[in-house]
């Protein structure tokens, strides 16, 4: 735990339970924080994960309601004082250009991008006077290089991106930092298969798959890095530089 943040301090992760959720939150726990899980559709994981952190407590919300961040953030009662929020949790489904649907466009713009709207603001409304504190969006690497594919979720990074860029400048001020990390393709997504994943998994400059020790490297890097405010880390081992026209899993080196 850095002097930024004192000691106890409250980590919140949404999309705790699975994923590279989980991985940030074992990570988190092992360096000292106590953890405040998020989930949807997955209690019974997270309770099992969070059984042997001390302190450790689950919360149930639907990124999507309006009262989500009510919901979350008033599971801190009695816990320590928040100093970290990780907005990890994200609807990832393929649709076009020519085929996105106004349900398809609420199913991904309210959990990816009015959600950690309301959580930054709610979160930033909690953090002690004084006391320093950290937001770290997840984006994605295709922003860099961004193609057409998976049109709405695309569409809800960008503004998670812009969100990362405004709070960082709004909450400066008040010693909160927001900061945000962008990996190419980590772990096998939605439909895709694993003999696709393993194909195209080292697609990219550095021929080196990006793995979820990656991701939770930069967490622990930006978490130690008190002088960064909006910045973002891309994690993809150099993938934009090869210009990909489509997103990575349809260019399977195989076909």
């Amino acid at each position: 735990m850095t002097p930024e943040f004192g000691s106890p301090r409250t980590a919140i992760v949404t999309g705790g339970a699975r994923r590279i959720g989980a991985a940030f939150v074992r990570a988190l726990a092992e360096d000292g924080w106590t953890l405040l899980v998020h989930c949807y559709d997955s209690p019974e994981e997270a309770e099992e994960m969070v059984a042997g952190m001390p302190g450790a407590r689950v919360v149930q919300a639907d990124l999507g309601a309006p009262d989500c961040a009510e919901t979350i953030l008033g599971a801190l009662e009695g816990m320590p004082p928040p100093a970290l929020l990780v907005n990890n949790a994200s609807r990832f489904e393929l649709d076009q250009f020519d085929d996105f649907t106004l349900e398809g466009w609420d199913r991904h713009f309210l959990p990816n991008l009015r959600g950690p709207a309301l959580l930054t603001r709610a979160f930033a409304q909690r953090v002690p006077a004084g006391s320093g504190a950290l937001i770290v969006n997840m984006l994605d690497a295709k922003l860099a290089q961004p193609n057409p594919d998976f049109f709405t979720y695309t569409l809800s990074k960008y503004g998670l991106a812009a969100l990362t860029e405004l709070s960082a400048r709004v909450l400066a001020e008040r010693g909160i930092r927001v900061c945000a990390i962008a990996p190419s393709v980590t772990l096998v997504s939605g439909k895709q298969t694993r003999d696709n994943f393993d194909s195209v998994h080292m697609l990219n400059a550095l021929r080196r798959g990006v793995t979820v020790d990656d991701l939770v490297a930069a967490l622990r890097f930006l978490i130690a890095s008190p002088a960064i405010t909006g910045d973002v880390i891309r994690v993809d081992a150099g993938q934009r530089f090869l210009g990909l026209p489509r997103d990575v899993q349809f260019l399977d080196e195989r076909s």
